[in-house]
C-alpha cells in the first residue's frame, strides 16, 4: 500500500523549489503527495530559519503537528529547510515527536529518510554537505499553473552583518545556463507563462562562473523562449544594477518591468554597519537612473529599521530618502537579531519599542506615497493575469505586470463573459482600494 506524505512548506520562493524538488522525488518512488495532512504517513515541514518571526512560525507549525501525532492524526514528522539546518542539535532535544531533521544538504535523500522513518526508526538526524543540496531536476509545481520560480543559484556571499543566510546555505553559487534554460523550457511546455527568476541576489549570478554578472545574458536568452507573457527577477542588489541589465529588461517586452531592490537603508553609517554600500545619494540616483531609463518601471524595495547604532538623525535620513525615492512598493522590517551574526553584538541596540514604532512611521509614509502612485493608474490599461474568480462580488482578480505573485496587490475586475484562470486580459483601471486596483476588461 503506497504511503502518503503530506507537506507544509514555509518561507521564501527559494525554499519552496526546495520542496517542489522534494515533492516530485517522492513522487517518482511510489508515494503519494497530498494537499492535506489528515491521515498522512508523514507530513515534511520544510522549515524558515531566516529571522524570528519566521523560526516562530516554523515552531508552532511543528508544534501543531506533534499535536496531531499525538491524536492519531498524522504519523510521523520529518523538519527539512533552513530552521533543520541552522539549529541541527537543539530540534530533537526540544521537539522529541520529530521523527526526523534534515539538513539542506540531505534533501537529495529525501525517499530513503521517508524509507527509514516509516519503517519505524527515529531520531534520524542527517546533514549532508550545503554544496550537495539539489539544483536541478523534475519539480511537482505547488504554485498555480501559469506562474513558477526559477532559481538560478543557492547561497549568499554578501555577508550582511545581520544575516545569517550564507552560514545557513553557504557560498553564493550559480547554476549552468544551459541547465536553467532546459528546466524553463520543461516549465513552459508545462503551462507556465510568467516564469520568476529568483537567488538571494541575482544580479550577482554567473559571477562565480565567469567573474562577472551574466544576468542580462540569461535574462536575453529567456526571453526569446516562445510562450512567456513575462519574466520577473526578484532581489536585484543596488550596486550590481548595471546599464546592460538595464538595456536588456528595457529592450524585451516579455521582462516585467519590476525592479526588486532590497536597499535596507540610506544612511551611510547604518549602511557601513551592515556590510553594505552606498548612501541616501547613491541610491536616489540609481531609483532616478531606472526611471530615467524606464518611465513606467516600478520600484520595490525592503528597509529595516533599529539596526544597531541607528540615531535619531539616521532615521530621519532614511524618512527623507523614502520621500524623495516615492517607491511604488515597500516592505519595512523591524531589525531582528540573530544568533550568531557580527549584527548580534553590535553596542547600541535599540529598544524593541522604537525599533516597532519607526517601521510604522515608514510604512504610514509609504501608503500616502503608494494612495498617490496609486491613484494615477486610473484611466490606464493593463495586462493582467486572471487569477479567480469572488463570487461573493461577481468579480475576478488577478495581477499585472506591476505585481509580484503573493508579495503586491491584485486587481478586480468585470468582465462580460467567462474568463478562465491563467488568461491574459486588458483591464481598463477606474478606482482604487486601499492596495487593489478596481477595474473592468476592454
Amino acid at each position: 500500500m503506497p504511503k502518503k506524505i503530506g507537506m507544509i512548506s514555509l518561507g521564501c520562493p527559494k525554499n519552496q523549489v526546495d520542496a517542489e524538488l522534494m515533492l516530485a522525488r517522492l513522487a517518482e518512488n511510489g508515494y503519494i503527495i497530498t494537499d492535506e495532512v489528515d491521515g498522512v504517513d508523514a507530513v515534511i515541514i520544510n522549515t524558515c530559519g531566516f529571522i524570528e518571526d519566521a523560526k516562530k512560525e516554523a515552531i508552532e507549525n511543528i508544534l501543531d503537528m506533534a499535536e496531531l501525532k499525538k491524536e492519531g492524526v498524522v504519523g510521523k514528522i520529518i523538519v527539512t529547510g533552513c530552521l533543520a539546518e541552522r539549529y541541527r542539535e537543539e530540534i530533537l532535544k526540544e521537539i522529541p515527536e520529530i521523527d526526523a531533521v534534515v539538513g539542506l544538504g540531505s534533501n537529495g535523500d529525501i525517499c530513503a529518510i521517508c524509507d527509514r522513518v516509516l519503517g519505524g526508526e527515529s531520531n534520524v538526524e542527517t546533514f549532508g554537505d550545503k554544496t550537495c543540496l539539489p539544483l536541478s531536476g523534475e519539480r511537482l509545481l505547488t504554485t498555480p499553473s501559469w506562474f513558477a520560480y526559477l532559481k538560478i543559484a543557492e547561497g549568499c556571499s554578501n555577508h550582511c552583518t545581520y544575516c545569517a543566510i550564507p552560514s545557513i546555505r553557504g557560498e553564493f553559487r550559480s547554476r549552468p545556463p544551459e541547465e536553467i534554460l532546459a528546466e524553463a523550457k520543461d516549465l513552459v511546455a508545462r503551462g507556465v507563462k510568467e516564469l520568476v527568476v529568483v537567488a538571494q541576489d541575482t544580479t550577482r549570478y554567473g559571477e562565480d562562473l565567469y567573474g562577472k554578472s551574466a544576468l542580462p545574458a540569461l535574462l536575453k536568452a529567456l526571453s526569446k523562449m516562445e510562450g512567456i507573457e513575462w519574466i520577473r527577477v526578484l532581489y536585484c542588489y543596488p550596486e550590481r544594477i548595471t546599464d546592460e541589465l538595464l538595456e536588456v529588461v528595457a529592450s524585451c517586452d516579455n521582462i516585467a518591468k519590476y525592479f526588486d531592490i532590497p536597499m535596507q537603508h540610506a544612511d551611510a553609517g547604518v549602511l557601513k554597519a551592515m556590510n553594505r554600500k552606498g548612501d541616501k545619494e547613491s541610491l536616489l540616483a540609481l531609483v532616478e537612473k531606472i526611471r530615467a531609463k524606464i518611465p513606467d518601471a516600478v520600484i520595490r524595495t525592503t528597509l529595516i529599521t533599529g539596526f544597531p547604532g541607528e540615531t535619531q538623525e539616521a532615521f530621519e535620513t532614511l524618512c527623507d530618502f523614502v520621500k524623495a525615492a516615492q517607491f511604488d512598493r515597500l516592505g519595512c522590517f523591524a531589525y531582528s537579531p540573530e544568533e550568531g551574526t557580527p549584527a548580534a553584538t553590535l553596542p547600541d541596540q535599540i529598544d524593541e519599542d522604537v525599533k516597532q514604532e519607526r517601521g510604522e512611521v515608514i510604512m504610514e509614509m509609504q501608503y500616502r506615497i503608494f494612495e498617490e502612485r496609486n491613484r494615477a493608474n486610473i484611466g490606464k490599461i493593463f495586462k493582467t493575469v486572471v487569477e479567480g474568480y469572488d463570487p461573493y462580488t461577481d468579480s475576478y482578480f488577478g495581477r499585472t505586470e506591476r505585481d509580484a505573485p503573493e508579495i503586491d496587490g491584485q486587481v478586480k475586475f468585470t468582465c462580460g463573459y467567462e474568463l478562465h484562470e491563467g488568461e491574459f486580459v486588458e483591464v481598463e483601471i477606474f478606482d482604487v482600494l486601499d492596495y487593489d486596483l478596481i477595474g473592468e476588461v476592454v
